[in-house]
């Protein structure tokens, strides 16, 4: 993986998406939280959300943050887009990794899902596999800014 972005690059990145410090939005998570748990649930294959999740689903949701090198690519925070079938592919991860894992958003040109687990790290599925994209939320903000993602497979149990 690249060098991490300085966390003053990834804080104004954040700022211009419209996040601040202290930024709260429960209300409009849990809705999306829901949402995606029923969904989840009809697919066949449930998803539980925990409090990595939802900490960062607070902070963050239906904000969007252009990738500065491919601003037509966006990171939406946003867990309730996905596709028919991704349920069954998140399940599959999870237990590759031995770790819950629940959607905090997705990637606006190919849509893939980015992912948190119990331990806070970070992950990226895409319709080519699953990658790894830090293991804490700066080094995952780092990853999507700059399009810098590492195999999932070295996480794996």
């Amino acid at each position: 993986m690249k060098p991490q972005a300085s966390r003053e690059a990834i804080e104004d990145w954040l700022r211009a998406g419209g996040w601040f410090p202290e930024r709260d939005e429960a209300a409009e998570a849990d809705r999306l939280i829901r949402w995606r748990v029923d969904d989840s649930t009809r697919q066949g294959f449930p998803l539980e959300p925990f409090e990595q999740a939802v900490r960062f689903l607070r902070e963050f949701v239906l904000l969007e943050f252009p990738v500065p090198l491919a601003p037509e690519r966006k990171f939406v925070a946003n867990p309730a887009v996905g596709y028919e079938g991704d349920a069954e592919r998140i399940a599959e991860l999870a237990g590759d990794l031995g770790q819950k894992l629940f959607p905090v958003g997705y990637e606006t040109v190919e849509n893939g899902l980015v992912l948190v687990d119990e331990l806070g790290r970070f992950f990226y599925l895409h319709f080519t596999g699953p990658y790894f994209l830090g293991a804490d939320r700066t080094q995952a903000l780092s990853s999507l800014m700059t399009g810098d993602q590492g195999p999932a497979e070295d996480h794996y149990v």
